[in-house]
């Protein structure tokens, strides 16, 4: 009986064996294929699957990253641009020296010369504010006078003087001097007072003169011009008078 068993076992290993193999397929007995496509699909990234189980090297090699189609990453640093340099400035030109100018200044014109003066002037062709005639008034001058001596007579005059107090000073001009001028005063009535102020300190024989009448004259001024400006007024001659530029205190 287990004989028998044993012959119907390998009988039906064998039978099997052919089945699966496909030898039965002519007779329609082929063996049925697990034909599942939906779990296929379902896979995630199969070509990465690595057999524990076969042969060394046999895995399948890592796939190169897809390029990322969104905004890039912190990690990954975005592309710099070669930054523009800005054209050098253009050095500032030197800026050009003006001239160096000085005030100058000449009087004592008459009427007559001063107009001379201004017609020769415009024929520089400056500008109108580069040259003035000016008119100058000087009042008269009036003295408390003591005179006319001999050289004796002023050394001993001068003594009385200094006993007195009395301050005093030489006047030369041809309508006084040799003399002595006691005081100067602006007006005539000025004198006077002072006149009488010296009478109660002594003096006798003093007198009121005037030293000097009212006058008008005029003068040029140049308030700012270069060494060559100054050069061409000074090169007028006869406008000038004779007369030399000063320079303005």
């Amino acid at each position: 009986m287990l004989k028998w068993a044993i012959w119907l076992l390998l009988l039906g290993n064998v039978g099997y064996f052919l089945w699966s193999q496909g030898h039965f397929d002519p007779v329609g007995l082929a063996p049925r294929v697990e034909n599942e496509p939906e779990r296929l699909e379902a896979q995630i990234r199969p070509e990465v699957l690595r057999l524990l189980n076969g042969p060394q090297g046999a895995e399948p090699a890592e796939p190169p990253a897809a390029p990322a189609t969104g905004p890039a990453t912190q990690s990954a640093p975005a592309a710099q641009t070669p930054a523009q340099t800005p054209p050098p400035a253009e050095a500032p030109q030197a800026a050009v020296a003006a001239p160096e100018t000085a005030c100058w200044q000449v009087g004592g014109f008459t009427a007559n010369q001063a107009d001379g003066l201004r017609a020769a002037l415009g024929m520089l062709g400056w500008p109108a504010n580069s040259w003035q005639v000016n008119e100058v008034r000087s009042t008269g001058r009036w003295v408390v006078y003591m005179g006319r001596f001999d050289g004796e007579q002023m050394a001993r005059k001068k003594t009385e003087l200094r006993d007195i107090k009395v301050d005093f000073r030489e006047v030369s001009i041809p309508s006084l001097g040799p003399g002595l001028a006691l005081g100067t005063f602006s007006s005539e009535a000025a004198a006077e007072q002072g006149m009488q102020d010296l009478t109660r300190k002594g003096v006798r024989t003093a007198r009121v003169a005037q030293e000097r009448p009212e006058s008008v004259s005029y003068s040029l001024r140049l308030p700012a011009v270069t060494a060559a400006q100054r050069s061409a007024v000074e090169s007028l001659g006869g406008p000038l008078a004779g007369k030399s530029l000063t320079a303005c205190e």
